[in-house]
């Protein structure tokens, strides 16, 4: 009688999709997958762990019917192809990576979180086929793009994103020099200044396109600005 490590080895190892073979590669998978989606739920996003694991568990399941199905019927003489429902996988993941991303008037965020289901779909097809340690390979890579790529553009002060701040002031404005000084007060990087000016109200529109950094504090911003000139209204928005 083979031991349970052999028992193991052998589920883990064997090209045949067997009961013992497909749990032991539907564990690994929501192993791989969950650790993932733990370093994005870690950030305050919608996917987590369970969302990851069930991602690549699905995409095993789906790799391990399409092995299954040129084994069980064989005596076929179109036994069925094995990268026809694994190539379903990649496009149809598309579908639940979209719904990760969230757009509003002034951001778009979750393409990360969007890229990372796709890519543990990857994972999933990769164990489903027995290609343990590219897969546990390509884990360690994500974690390090997510995790150490990330800690590496902070440090590098890479992480300067471009906005528009759009000012409305209910007077004609006579100089931007004000404003100019308030960015470089808060370390902000003023490239353009677009300026609309209606004469008759009398208002003035400047839509200003700065580069600032991720933790900028917008609402001390907003209250340095409205300190220049009477201000209507203030709005930021990502450039485009």
């Amino acid at each position: 009688m083979l031991s349970l490590f052999e028992q193991f080895n052998t589920a883990m190892t064997t090209t045949d999709v067997t009961t013992g073979s497909a749990i032991c590669k539907l564990v690994v998978s929501a192993l791989l997958g969950g650790a993932i989606g733990y370093e994005r739920k870690r950030k305050g996003q919608i996917a987590g762990s369970r969302t990851f694991a069930l991602i690549s568990m699905g995409a095993t399941l789906a790799m391990l019917v399409s092995n299954a199905i040129p084994q069980f019927f064989s005596h076929l003489e179109n036994g069925g192809d094995p990268a026809r429902i694994a190539a379903q996988v990649i496009s149809g993941i598309g579908f639940l990576g979209a719904g990760a991303i969230i757009q509003t008037k002034a951001s778009v965020r979750g393409l990360t979180t969007a890229a990372g289901i796709w890519v543990s779909a990857g994972l999933g097809l990769a164990v489903g086929i027995g290609l343990y340690v590219v897969a546990f390979i390509a884990m360690l890579l994500i974690l390090v793009t997510l995790v150490v790529i990330n800690n590496i553009e902070n440090r590098l002060h890479l992480e300067w994103e471009s906005h528009i701040v759009s000012v409305e002031v209910p007077l004609v404005v006579q100089s931007i020099e004000p404003y100019r000084n308030t960015f470089e007060k808060h370390s902000i990087k003023l490239h353009e200044c677009y300026i609309d000016v209606d004469y008759n109200k009398p208002t003035t529109r400047m839509n200003f396109v700065i580069q600032m950094r991720e933790n900028t504090d917008m609402l001390q911003l907003f209250a340095a600005i409205q300190k220049i000139h009477p201000t209507n209204n203030i709005s930021l928005q990502n450039e485009i």
